[in-house]
């Protein structure tokens, strides 16, 4: 009986053996190992909050969930506070995305140390700086003035963000590289006006530089590789396919930032913005090879509207045309279906991802967490001063 009885383990160990029992599954295969990226797009939004990508869908399309970045496979939530409010503006809110460091409101990629306006904190090195320093290609677009704080606290250093006279021609005197390649944006009037009041100005810029500052996108030269154009109004969509065209040479990869107000203070313009900046997305998308390219898009803030009503088949923004006839300027914008308290909020901001490097993009995390997601993509290790 015993013999027996050994007889059946022994078989029974045997079967359940995954080296021994005929038929059994093999071991999986080791994950494989995930692909670094060569290029690093950011699409940023600017107070792009979840209420406004759900509402610009809405407004777009008449259903949820048909934008283009609403398919990609990589979702997080971003929190986006300063060090010392729980609401950001765009300055602390682009420089923690873009150094890894959050900030105070107003401040430019510098530390918490500085004091808005009086005081200098260290420099924080932005993730454009390290694309420098590496020898990558970079550009910034935006439908913005070009030293506004979204685009300004990629290649710029400053303790308040209203310093455009101070912010510009740090584009000309970079810490790392040769500094920004391609800068496309808006803000000629008022930049010029700061520029004057320190003594300078565009052609002297330029001049001293050896490096035209164009007037209107049409106005660069093909021939120019590092065209700044400083323009009155901007066309983000030729912007970003010229940039990405210059960029897309760079035998070490490339770093594009692009910027699109998303702001609903007008609730048309922002939400149309959010859908045009869309459309602009999955262009680029079919452009680049995501096995070597991560696109990823986040808001720095988000901002107070609400859908709160509504039936299909009807318009978003019902009411819309008689509010702006109106010319009201609320604090509180309230149509039928939608309500806009025109103030940046403190909620948490959606960060997609796909391509390289995308799979980082997961949970809820600090803003921070998006520059160290770029910089893994690339495989690099932040300084340790940073």
């Amino acid at each position: 009986m015993l013999k027996h009885l050994l007889a059946v383990a022994s078989l029974s160990l045997a079967m359940s053996s995954p080296v021994l029992a005929q038929g059994a599954s093999r071991p999986s295969a080791a994950p494989e190992t995930p692909r670094k990226a060569r290029n690093v797009i950011l699409f940023l939004a600017d107070a792009g909050g979840v209420p406004s990508v759900n509402a610009a869908s809405l407004l777009g399309y008449g259903e949820p969930l048909k934008l283009h970045i609403q398919k990609w496979p990589n979702l997080g939530l971003s929190e986006t506070s300063p060090v010392d409010q729980l609401v950001s503006d765009s300055a602390n809110g682009m420089s923690s995305i873009v150094t890894g460091v959050k900030t105070r409101n107003g401040v430019i990629s510098q530390s918490p140390a500085a004091v808005r306006g009086k005081v200098d904190g260290a420099p924080t090195k932005t993730l454009l700086e390290y694309a420098e320093e590496r020898g990558l290609r970079t550009g910034v677009v935006t439908s913005e003035p070009i030293t506004d704080a979204t685009p300004a606290a990629t290649y710029a250093h400053s303790n308040d963000r209203a310093k455009w006279g101070e912010i510009f021609p740090q584009a000309f005197s970079p810490r790392f590289g040769d500094g920004v390649d391609v800068l496309f944006g808006a803000g000629r009037q008022k930049i010029g006006e700061q520029l004057a009041a320190r003594g300078t100005g565009f052609d002297q810029l330029a001049k001293a530089n050896d490096r035209p500052i164009y007037a209107r996108l049409e106005d660069a030269s093909p021939a120019n590789a590092r065209p700044v154009v400083v323009a009155d109004q901007i066309d983000v969509r030729a912007a970003s396919l010229r940039a990405l065209d210059l960029l897309r040479s760079s035998p070490k990869g490339y770093l594009l930032v692009i910027e699109w107000d998303a702001h609903t203070d007008d609730p048309r313009k922002g939400l149309q913005n959010l859908v045009d900046l869309d459309k602009l997305i999955a262009e680029i998308e079919g452009r680049v090879d995501l096995k070597d390219t991560l696109l990823l898009f986040t808001a720095d803030h988000s901002f107070g509207l609400q859908v709160d009503g509504g039936r299909r088949g009807e318009p978003l923004l019902e009411g819309y045309d008689a509010w702006k006839a109106a010319g009201k300027d609320e604090d509180v914008v309230r149509l039928k279906n939608v309500m806009v308290n025109r103030s940046h909020t403190g909620e948490e901001v959606v960060a997609l991802a796909t391509g390289a490097g995308a799979q980082r993009v997961r949970g809820y995390f600090p803003n921070t967490h998006l520059f160290q997601i770029m910089m893994d993509a690339w495989g690099w290790k932040p300084d340790a001063a940073n």
